[in-house]
């Protein structure tokens, strides 16, 4: 989860291990709906450019300097490299005319202590049995935390965060990156404690299938109200195992975003078997393909070895609506590897030779996976690897990964 403090620029981040009756059933209906006519015409329709990079980056505070001026040079570097960039309102709301492809950020469910939203609806805030405040768990000390945990069953909550992300995307963003999109319980009292908090429909502690039902409407709600906005769901893949993407309220969930952000990438998976390892992450993606919204490989890593493992496996998923990130990169600093493309892909990933591999018509990506022995493979002919070394055979030790060009 990337949190921000009330001003729009980022605090931290951090990193991841209804209606009822008839009414309420022709209010999900037509949201669905919404949903399906909303993808069709608002979806990204390129089938190709599987071998393109689609760089995404974050304007933290640390790129500050890139953006304050709005530097017409820099400009140009941003609108070339950087396919979209994860920005903050109000700070970036005049800077979008000379970077246009930003997603404005917003949180699914904080509420920040002493904020005015807090001070006029605490009503808003779930709370434990005993009527105390709940947190989003995250950074807390001293029995608090910086993000209350909103009800995201409440109508009038819902309808005030939509009426504020209409007025943000107002000034020209292209679309949200909403963070904490957290199919399973992300509340806690003050000591990070997972608490299930009492359900206002109820007035019982909010069950799991709850919880999941209350996200999927709220995703699908926000959908339905920004129809042409790109929609950006920082949400946790691993959620609800083993059934995660048999899931109704997960695949309503997806089926709601162009896009799910999955933080970290490759950069912490382990070995088979387990339900954190590569197999299970990319299958994963292949649902979220399957269910029509891209994927970003989140991972701002910076050392060189695990930039290009995360920039093969990349390769290894994208259908040309996908993106990838990696850290330190920036006008003045940037990684030319980045600038690769390798055409449209021949087919999809395939097992070879104990490791994983896709063909381009302009190269091919080889992926080892964690928990593997090193592989030293013999390529099917002389290639090119990114610093421009011509190779025949290469050698791949676990969690890496090389791109490789025509020779």
């Amino acid at each position: 989860m990337i949190t921000r403090d009330p001003e729009g620029m980022r605090l931290a981040t951090r990193r991841w291990r209804g209606p009822r009756g008839k009414l309420g059933f022709a209010v999900i209906l037509a949201a669905v709906l919404t949903v399906v006519v909303t993808r069709i015409f608002s979806a990204p329709t390129q089938t190709v450019d599987q071998g393109a990079v689609h760089f995404v980056g974050s304007a933290d505070p640390a790129f500050d300097k890139y953006i304050r001026h709005q530097d017409p040079s820099y400009g140009v570097f941003l609108r070339r490299q950087m396919w979209r960039m994860i920005v903050y309102s109000p700070y970036f709301d005049d800077k979008t005319r000379w970077y246009p492809n930003g997603w404005a950020y917003d949180d699914a469910y904080a509420i920040y202590p002493n904020s005015p939203l807090a001070s006029r609806h605490p009503e808003w805030i779930l709370r434990d049995g005993a009527g105390n405040p709940l947190y989003i768990p995250f950074a807390c000390s001293e029995g608090t935390c910086p993000q209350y945990a909103g009800d995201i069953s409440n109508p009038a909550f819902r309808a005030a965060w939509i009426a504020d992300a209409k007025a943000k995307l107002a000034h020209g963003y292209r679309g949200l990156f909403i963070d904490d999109v957290n199919m399973e319980f992300r509340v806690s009292n003050g000591q990070e404690k997972p608490i299930a908090p009492i359900d206002p429909a109820t007035r019982e502690p909010m069950t799991y299938d709850a919880w999941r039902s209350y996200m999927a409407q709220f995703m699908e709600q926000i959908r339905a109200a920004l129809p042409r906005a790109e929609i950006v769901h920082n949400a946790i893949w691993f959620a609800d195992p083993p059934t995660r993407t048999s899931d109704p309220y997960i695949r309503r969930e997806i089926a709601a975003a162009n896009y799910i952000n999955l933080e970290r990438g490759v950069s912490d998976l382990t070995g088979n078997p387990s339900q954190f390892s590569l197999s299970s992450f990319l299958s994963y993606i292949d649902v979220v393909h399957s269910l029509g919204a891209g994927v970003l490989l989140d991972s701002h890593v910076t050392e060189r070895q695990a930039t290009e493992y995360s920039l093969a496996s990349y390769f290894l998923i994208s259908d040309g609506n996908d993106g990838v990130t990696a850290g330190g990169m920036t006008p003045t600093h940037w990684w030319t590897g980045f600038d690769v493309n390798l055409g449209d892909a021949n087919g999809p990933r395939r097992k070879w030779n104990r490791v994983l591999r896709r063909d381009f018509t302009q190269g091919m990506v080889l992926v080892n996976e964690p928990g593997a022995s090193t592989q030293t493979v013999s390529l099917p002919r002389t290639m090119q690897d990114l610093d421009g070394r011509k190779v025949k055979s290469v050698t791949l030790a676990p969690a890496s990964g090389i791109v490789l060009k025509s020779a």
